[in-house]
């Protein structure tokens, strides 16, 4: 079948090598990163496979659809691609359009899926394929795969696990397409359990000292794309007039009753911080650009709010 691939980031690149492997053609790719100097994008690799490529925000524009329509379109896949695509667009290919959505439907819709469900407590998350209408993350599924969240991973590792679970989706897809249009699944989503996230950052992006400490790490946890930039930036404290990153941080089980929360603290192993309910230990700390032990920039009686 002929297919349009938009996408972005790895996954974007992983399902690209994927569709043009398995057979079907792809005739175009809409992607908004570079073609050069930027390492290994979307555009890179279409180039060097031979795919034409358009801007991503060409999804917006309504003449895309005849484009699409004379260039034989069965298939539009979307890949990380954040923007919005027309509805004349989705109507446009043969078969149908298609998400790659990093998160569990209906239960975490919208953006920055798997920092969220880090930062939420989820024990849980997974990533779901799905036929895509205008609304966002709203159309039947197609396929979806799930797996657990453990108390050390981070916003990227969730994110890593979503790229390589994504791409037995993307398989899923082919096959069923290898077996003619009728035979690619659909399952209404239940709507009334559907939660959407938008690109607010929980507590506006600052630490939150006053909460339990398992809501503070896992804060820090889902801010923790390193050593890539965070969709979210680092969280941020400050001592004074003195602003200050946390990187990482962990749990120490002892409790911080009768201590007022962000109030810092030292022990033998270095500072402490106190939450709502318990100490924490940060592990690494942001000052300006210069990341930095916490040993030799917090001091015991110090006030991080």
């Amino acid at each position: 079948m002929e297919v349009a691939l938009v996408a972005e980031e790895a996954a974007g690149v992983r399902t690209l090598q994927r569709v043009v492997r398995s057979g079907h053609h792809v005739g175009v790719v809409l992607t908004a990163g570079p073609a050069e100097g930027a390492g290994v994008t979307v555009a890179s690799t279409a180039a060097q496979l031979g795919v034409p490529t358009l801007p991503a925000a060409r999804v917006r524009d309504p003449d895309l659809a005849d484009e699409l329509r004379a260039r034989g379109v069965d298939v539009l896949l979307n890949v990380h691609s954040l923007h919005l695509v027309c509805s004349e667009v989705l109507g446009a290919p043969r078969v149908g359009a298609f998400n790659l959505h990093p998160g569990p439907l209906p239960e975490v819709a919208g953006l920055n899926a798997p920092s969220w469900a880090v930062a939420l407590g989820h024990e849980e998350h997974g990533v779901t394929l799905h036929w895509m209408e205008p609304g966002i993350d709203t159309g039947d599924i197609v396929e979806e795969v799930r797996f657990p969240i453990t108390p050390d991973d981070t916003g990227l590792t969730v994110s890593v696990r979503c790229i390589a679970r994504g791409q037995e989706l993307v398989d899923r897809l082919l096959g069923h397409l290898d077996a003619g249009a009728d035979a690619v699944p659909r399952r209404p989503q239940d709507l009334g359990a559907r939660r959407y996230y938008g690109r607010g950052v929980p507590h506006d992006g600052r630490v939150p000292w006053s909460a339990p400490a398992e809501e503070v790490l896992a804060f820090v946890r889902a801010c923790d794309y390193g050593p890539y930039p965070s969709p979210w930036g680092t969280p941020r404290t400050r001592r004074g007039a003195d602003e200050i990153g946390v990187l990482r941080a962990t749990a120490t089980g002892r409790s911080s009753a009768g201590h007022v929360s962000g109030e810092v603290d030292r022990d033998d192993e270095g500072p402490l911080v106190a939450t709502a309910d318990a100490w924490v230990r940060p592990r690494r700390l942001l000052v300006g650009d210069r990341a930095c032990e916490p040993a030799d920039v917090l001091r015991r009686g110090d006030r991080l709010t």
